[in-house]
């Protein structure tokens, strides 16, 4: 992207956040959820199987004694040291449990292994309980690994790309106990947790509950949540959340600007003041160029290399050229007390880049004159 459009599309963002009038209003379920409402984290330990030679070595204990239980299940009745095998591994497996689900819905299963596998391409995870935090089985684990990367290793030579000792099982956790949220705050409130903490927004959504429900049937617990009394019966909850959810209020905009370095990406967000100021903005450029040469030398060896001759080198001559170029003029720009898409668009005016206007952003802050916070990523 050119720095005209970057610029302009800095100009637009700027603009539009810096007038809340032009702003959408947002759906509550956009800027936060309901407390209770969480995802629960899963895990279990289980063997990939079919590795074709890419699994563990046999000097990890812990492959071999799982195999060998494994197979003690199924009548083979093996000791731990006739367990040879470079087609296994161990993995420990991860998962998310959706705040609410039922038996049999499907979620993605994340399969890492825990030794010395080189690669778990063309794997398959053996069954396997997904624990939760209560200790208890919640799903099963089974299927084929997905891995986005490879590794092949032929007579000391490796290629490999990403990470091939982690994959993902699409779908292959099968869920078996179902799971409810409770959205009853100490089995009597509903309380909404905002995402970003703020007590315009909070207030707001209070307000906007109030005109659904009466006066003062939201209350402001904080800064980031907001609370409501919560019917007694399961479906006149879940209707109330219903309607909450999709109401809509105007955020409060935190007054920040945003600045990614590598990129050269300016993002102004709210009402980003900035007072009175004097720009000066240089530009010196400077430029160093080297001429390697080497040319006939018989007092150093007689005939160098580079002639098809033996018995000596040519001596290598560096020749550094340092040229500084610095404008004619440089660019004064005034600016009253104004905000950042005004800036913004001035600079583009005179044909400031966008390294240009990162570096005057940052000038500015240091100055005290840009009244937001500054996040240089």
């Amino acid at each position: 992207m050119s720095s005209f459009k970057t610029v302009s599309l800095l100009v637009l963002l700027a603009y539009l956040t810096a007038n809340p009038a032009l702003a959408d209003e947002v759906r509550i379920k956009d800027l936060g959820h309901f407390l209770g409402w969480r995802e629960n984290a899963l895990v279990g330990y289980g063997i990939v199987i079919g590795l074709g030679g890419s699994g563990d070595s046999p000097r990890s204990a812990v492959t071999r004694q799982a195999l060998t239980n494994v197979l003690s299940r199924f009548g083979a009745n093996l000791s731990a040291d006739q367990i040879q095998s470079r087609n296994v591994a161990a993995v420990m497996i991860t998962a998310t449990l959706p705040p609410s689900s039922n038996i049999g819905d499907k979620i993605d299963a994340t399969v890492s292994s825990i030794g010395d596998a080189r690669s778990l391409a063309g794997g398959t995870l053996l069954m396997t309980p997904l624990l939760g935090p209560d200790q208890h089985p919640h799903a099963l684990a089974q299927g084929a690994i997905v891995v986005g990367g490879y590794r092949f290793d032929s007579n000391q030579n490796v290629e490999q790309k990403n990470y091939p000792t982690s994959g993902i099982v699409s779908g292959g956790a099968t869920v078996e106990t179902p799971v409810r949220a409770d959205l009853r705050d100490k089995g009597q409130d509903l309380v909404f947790v905002l995402n970003e903490p703020d007590f315009t927004t909070a207030q707001r959504i209070a307000d906007r509950i109030d005109t659904i429900l009466g006066i003062g049937a939201a209350e402001v617990l904080g800064a980031d949540r907001v609370s409501t009394r919560a019917p007694a019966a399961d479906a006149a909850l879940y209707r109330l959340v219903s309607r909450i959810e999709n109401l809509e209020v105007t955020p409060q905009t935190l007054s920040r600007v945003v600045i990614n370095e590598r990129s050269g990406t300016v993002v102004a967000g709210g009402d980003t003041q900035i007072s009175s100021v004097v720009i000066s903005q240089g530009d010196i450029r400077v430029s160093v160029s080297i001429d390697n040469q080497a040319p006939f030398q018989p007092q150093f060896g007689g005939y160098g290399q580079s002639e098809g001759r033996g018995g000596g080198h040519s001596l290598v001559v560096t020749n550094t050229k340092l040229e500084v170029t610095e404008p004619d003029r440089n660019i004064v720009v005034r600016f009253p007390s104004t905000t950042v898409a005004d800036l913004v668009e001035g600079l583009q005016r005179v044909h400031v880049d966008t390294r240009g206007v990162i570096n005057v952003l940052q000038a500015i802050k240091a100055a005290g004159s840009l009244h937001a916070e500054l996040i240089v990523q």
